[in-house]
């Protein structure tokens, strides 16, 4: 078993190369295994990765942190760190977990990973530990989304819906498949605004809810990719004259050919019009347009006096005694 190739990935040279041994063995191959070692590793993974996650997400609170270094260091992504590695062809197993598989089992390889890092701690310190899980971590930190990270189908539906102002799905039960002890739940998922359905089958019926919520969150991302909301039109410009109480003056239509013209300037040619001086000058010579205008003044006086006569008060007539004096 070459070691080097190892320790070529992992960019780190074991000073001590019993301790790198003693990593790679699990508990069924001797009694010199590496559980201490990978308690100790997974310490020192935690403190690098929050540390990582510290400095590169200034804005992201607790909560959101503790989500993305739970999902960073369990389980699968150790496993799937291990598998570039190439991990499984160094581990030494006894011939129990050699015979049933072991070497591909994620747990023991998750768990012999963080027994590296123990591993490497011990050999040359923490600042060593911390540039190889730097190193293996910054990849996967530049390519995933620390908003949806971590994150259940389920609460990926209702964070989605819930943006786009769309009522959240529901899940019923629609049929159980199998044995008591062995079940199987087929889930039904419904969005009824945008008339999708959807199924989802699972071990548990959470399981299942989780299975048809991934399917109905494609679903959603798809519908509303195809239909895209409608643009809003613009109102006509008189409407909104009308709805702002302004009145407007209408000038009577010009000929056709003829250069149209404002109310505003039709309203101030007319008031600014005078009569021609010639004309003027004319009718005060023009004998009859003199004795045409005295007439009409008389006619206007004489009406005047009766309409005064008549709105005044009644009066009492004068009587005058024609008897003869003695």
């Amino acid at each position: 078993m070459d070691l080097t190739l190892l320790q070529t990935r992992l960019g780190h040279t074991f000073k001590d190369a019993a301790l790198l041994q003693q990593a790679l063995t699990h508990r069924s191959h001797s009694s010199l295994h590496n559980e201490r070692l990978e308690f100790l590793g997974d310490s020192i993974l935690n403190c690098v990765v929050a540390s990582l996650l510290f400095d590169r997400y200034s804005k992201i609170d607790e909560g959101d942190l503790s989500r993305l270094r739970a999902n960073l260091v369990k389980q699968q992504s150790l496993y799937e760190i291990a598998q570039r590695l190439e991990l499984s062809q160094f581990l030494r197993l006894g011939e129990g977990e050699l015979k049933s598989g072991g070497f591909r089992r994620p747990s023991i390889l998750a768990d012999t990973l963080e027994a590296l890092f123990g591993a490497i701690f011990l050999d040359a310190g923490f600042n060593a530990a911390r540039d190889v899980i730097r190193a293996l971590y910054i990849p996967i930190l530049d390519s995933v989304d620390p908003k949806t990270l971590g994150k259940d189908a389920k609460t990926l539906l209702q964070e989605y819906l819930q943006g786009k102002k769309i009522a959240l799905p529901q899940y019923n039960v629609v049929a159980t498949h199998g044995a008591a002890h062995n079940q199987e739940f087929e889930i039904e998922c419904l969005v009824p605004k945008l008339d999708i359905q959807v199924f989802g089958t699972g071990g548990s019926r959470r399981a299942g809810e989780q299975a048809a919520a991934k399917l109905a969150l494609e679903a959603v991302q798809s519908a509303l990719v195809k239909t895209p909301s409608p643009t809003r039109k613009s109102k006509p410009r008189t409407s909104q004259l009308k709805l702002a109480g302004i009145a407007t003056v209408q000038a009577d239509a010009p000929a056709e050919g003829a250069p149209k013209q404002s109310a505003k300037s039709v309203l101030k040619a007319e008031s600014r019009q005078d009569p021609k001086p010639d004309a003027r000058q004319d009718s005060k010579s023009d004998p009859k347009v003199v004795e045409s205008k005295a007439a009409s003044k008389s006619d206007a006086n004489a009406a005047g006096k009766t309409d005064s006569v008549t709105a005044a008060e009644p009066v009492e007539p004068l009587i005058v005694n024609h008897s003869k004096t003695a």
